[in-house]
């Protein structure tokens, strides 16, 4: 097996030279909303009802999804718009997480194939974490409530560090915690955001065309884009 000029590896077949875009991993990183679960329901509700509680009008859904990735911080003064000071903003998000907190599972599904992906996953002994930008104890009720609760073997959030993605911060303690090298590493995502993660930590990366901010991958490619999560099963 040798790299060609992309970095990419291939593998000699006979006549033919099949092109892997990255070797086996030793540790998968996902992101969470978009990637893992569908959550834009329970996303676009908790917001709207933030609007409400501030006499506010709801925000079209197409809308409201498009400004989910950055953190709940970043998602609510987006949603509550350039002329909203500091003090309504606060009062907004909090009000958001609490709602966010009882609500969040009422409608979030695991998307098709997110489960055997988890399961081919652990079976190959690849190490599994999520990094996300939701807030950590909100990814964690989640994550247990439909039925992953022990599946990683780290649950990172958008207040875990100092920073949030596309910083590395996050995406470098999974692979030093993991205690695997760049080229065993692959960050899984919907979005932009995610795909600047893997590139700023140096790991490979696998975008998500169902996801939440799919047309985000145009202008920020990854090494692999799959319209299934499943589809990654071929590349373990």
């Amino acid at each position: 097996m040798e790299a060609n000029s992309s970095g990419h590896t291939q593998e000699n077949t006979g006549d033919l030279q099949a092109v892997r875009p990255f070797p086996p991993p030793r540790l998968l990183v996902f992101d969470l909303d978009g990637t893992l679960i569908d959550s834009k329901d329970d996303l676009i509700a908790s917001v709207n009802a933030s609007r409400a509680h501030m006499g506010m009008d709801s925000l079209p859904d197409a809308l409201i999804a498009s400004y989910v990735g950055n953190g709940a911080p970043v998602l609510i003064r987006r949603a509550m718009g350039e002329g909203a000071d500091d003090v309504a903003v606060e009062k907004a998000l909090d009000f958001f997480i609490r709602h966010y907190h009882e609500h969040c599972l009422d409608r979030t599904r695991l998307y098709p194939g997110v489960m055997a992906t988890l399961e081919a996953a652990r079976a190959k002994k690849i190490q599994l974490g999520v990094l996300t930008n939701k807030p950590v104890r909100i990814s964690n009720v989640i994550v247990d409530g439909l039925g992953l609760n022990g599946v990683f073997f780290r649950v990172y959030g958008g207040n875990s560090f100092s920073t949030k993605k596309p910083d590395p911060l996050g995406l470098e303690t999974l692979r030093s915690e993991a205690s695997t090298a760049h080229r065993e590493t692959v960050m899984v995502g919907d979005s932009s955001v995610d795909i600047q993660t893997a590139r700023n930590a140096g790991v490979f990366s696998v975008g998500l065309t169902y996801g939440l901010q799919p047309e985000s991958l145009i202008t920020t490619p990854p090494d692999l884009l799959l319209d299934r999560m499943d589809d990654l099963i071929a590349h373990l």
